[in-house]
């Protein structure tokens, strides 16, 4: 998954990029809203159900059965659902069948809000501290299926609780089948994560599709997180960056999303701005001096690391975006 690269990357993009749209909603506003009660437990449960299938990892039977679970439950919630399928190549060329989906609410507004998080794990445990876990597949409850569960729940809301704007939730795949760390073919920086971000920025489920801005959440669900402000994130979108810090802040959760620029992350976003030129930030568990959680691309990215109250907190914030949005 994601690579944090050299930051003078950054100041080159921040120089190419326009002045982003504002956003802003009053306190006056905002008191008009009605905003469902997100609920931690219901997230929580949709993360334990995908893990339930084991590693999803691209052309494996849990990846399948998975997937069909997550088309399910959109159309349960009555949702439009878009299949993107497409054969995509990794770094060792094997050909991946991976499977984006889509989730649309309102089809027909024009005025839309991309929401993403990708669904399939790692094959490799490389990050793990025994080598001999380096070929054993992730289980990814917080690389993935975190991101997953919290749309998940946004999704069962939007149910009940209808939004003024289209919401679009793409649940990504092989973002993380990336070169893993033993394999030492080649030192350059490549495009081989994301690859189904990739595929679907450049082939979009509906034609000249366009969002007014898009969040992906990454590894959401674990324990003690900081969320800073990434720095791709804060170059391609700095307005849309401020409007979720902001809210965070206001809901008392600043100790959280924390208010400190990040290290870059090549990542799901990245990708969507620089292929689709949809401005779109990344939630994504990363600290500048500890880096990425303990459990990251390890054996132990398991259920007992999931923090419901994790969920809580960035669930609540997205909720209370997408139905202030207007």
């Amino acid at each position: 998954m994601k690579k944090n690269i050299c930051f003078f990357i950054v100041l080159l993009v921040m120089a190419s990029c326009g002045k982003q749209e504002k956003f802003s909603v009053s306190a006056e506003e905002s008191m008009k809203v009605k905003i469902p009660k997100f609920i931690a437990d219901s997230a929580y449960s949709f993360v334990e159900k995908q893990v339930s299938f084991g590693p999803r990892v691209p052309n494996t039977k849990a990846h399948q059965m998975c997937g069909d679970y997550l088309v399910a439950e959109l159309t349960r919630f009555g949702i439009q659902v878009t299949e993107q399928k497409a054969d995509v190549k990794t770094y060792n060329n094997t050909i991946l069948h991976s499977r984006n989906i889509i989730g649309s609410i309102n089809p027909d507004s024009k005025n839309r809000v991309l929401l993403c998080a990708h669904w399939d794990c790692r094959p490799y445990s490389d990050n793990d501290k025994d080598s001999k876990n380096y070929l054993t597949p992730v289980q990814g409850a917080n690389d993935g299926a975190s991101g997953v569960g919290v749309l998940l729940e946004l999704a069962r809301l939007m149910q009940k609780d209808s939004v003024k704007i289209g919401v679009d939730i793409i649940f990504l795949d092989a973002e993380d089948y990336g070169r893993p760390q033993f394999d030492s073919t080649s030192t350059q920086e490549d495009d081989s994560y994301c690859l189904g971000t990739q595929y679907w920025a450049k082939n979009p489920h509906k034609q000249g599709y366009k969002a007014k801005y898009g969040i992906l959440l990454d590894m959401v669900g674990g324990k003690n997180p900081t969320f800073l402000k990434e720095s791709f994130s804060e170059s391609y979108a700095a307005d849309v960056v401020e409007k979720v810090w902001q809210t965070a802040n206001d809901l008392g959760y600043g100790n959280y999303f924390v208010n400190t620029q990040g290290s870059p992350i090549i990542d799901d976003h990245y990708y969507i701005n620089k292929l689709a030129g949809i401005p779109c930030i990344d939630i994504i568990h990363y600290d500048n001096q500890l880096g990425f959680p303990p459990t990251w691309h390890t054996i132990n990215d398991t259920m007992e690391n999931i923090d419901k109250n994790t969920l809580k907190v960035v669930g609540d914030v997205i909720t209370t975006i997408v139905y202030q949005e207007k």
